[in-house]
């Protein structure tokens, strides 16, 4: 059988896993009430928080990934999705801003099911927290179950998204499945300082990797324009995560490389959140 939920088209049978280490049944590490996403989901420290359904299992592998403990095993609770939208719709009795999808897209099928059980009783909106490695394909299956992309820009350089990743093809997906996200979700909407619908983008600056990432950003921009989405330009590596052999890896990055790429998004006209360096911080991570 073969998948087409990600990049990968993985082909599976019985007990052979795809590259996610996953199969049909949805896996559900931990749910909470998440507030250290950015203010317009989460609603800042002081705010609900964003009802966060963190999955199990990637179509990455990142070598850097903080939720690495969930990232890369089949561990956590099977949930179908009947159970899956009963979690939902708790989440929003407990006044969730929103229901927040942590890497959902290897279960795509099981999550449309349960936006459908819970279609109706739902009022808030859905977010879709993804790494980006997306098919332009699978985005636009999420047309009226999913309200807010949010979602990763990790690289330009194909040297880079295989070296970090295993996905030397990670640019190309993602600005193809980033123009599908503003076609589907528009410009952002908000409810006062609430985000309703949109998309974010999210940029990570990698020690070493500054000019990618100004590469990252002009690539945003000539494909979907600055304006079409909000920027979460990020400071936040540690090192503290970090598997295999990188030694260049094994440093936070300097204010002069993130002031670099800072110059550089407010030089396209981005708008968003710019992280202080202070953010680099295990602390930040939920414990799995």
């Amino acid at each position: 059988m073969k998948c087409d939920l990600c990049p990968r088209g993985c082909s599976y049978e019985g007990d052979r896993r795809g590259f996610c280490t996953d199969g049909k049944d949805a896996r559900v590490a931990k749910i909470m009430l998440h507030h250290f996403e950015e203010p317009c989901i989460s609603g800042g420290e002081d705010g609900a928080g964003s009802g966060a359904i963190f999955f199990t299992g990637c179509s990455l592998k990142c070598v850097y990934c903080q939720n690495g403990k969930i990232s890369r095993s089949r561990g956590g609770e099977v949930m179908s999705p009947e159970r899956l939208a009963e979690e939902i719709l708790r989440l929003q009795d407990e006044g969730a801003y929103n229901v927040n999808l942590v890497t959902p897209t290897h279960f795509t099928d099981r999550i449309i099911e349960a936006l459908d059980i819970a279609k109706g009783r739902l009022r808030i909106p859905v977010v879709w927290n993804t790494s980006g490695y997306e098919t332009p394909e699978n985005i636009a299956r999420l047309k009226g179950y999913v309200d807010i992309y949010l979602t990763d820009f990790k690289y330009a350089s194909s040297e880079l998204s295989a070296k970090y990743s295993a996905a030397p093809d990670y640019a190309r997906f993602a600005a193809a499945a980033l123009a599908e996200m503003v076609k589907t979700a528009g410009e952002p909407v908000y409810d006062g300082e609430l985000m309703m619908s949109g998309v974010i983008v999210r940029h990570l600056v990698l020690p070493g990797a500054y000019r990618d990432s100004v590469r990252v950003l002009e690539t945003v921009a000539d494909t979907v324009g600055a304006y079409a989405v909000v920027l979460s330009l990020m400071a936040q590596y540690t090192p503290e995560f970090l598997t295999g052999d990188h030694p260049e890896l094994k440093r936070r990055i300097t204010s002069f490389e993130y002031d670099k790429v800072l110059k550089r998004a407010r030089e396209l006209g981005f708008s968003g959140y710019m992280q202080s360096r202070s953010s680099a911080d295990a602390s930040f991570t939920p414990d799995f």
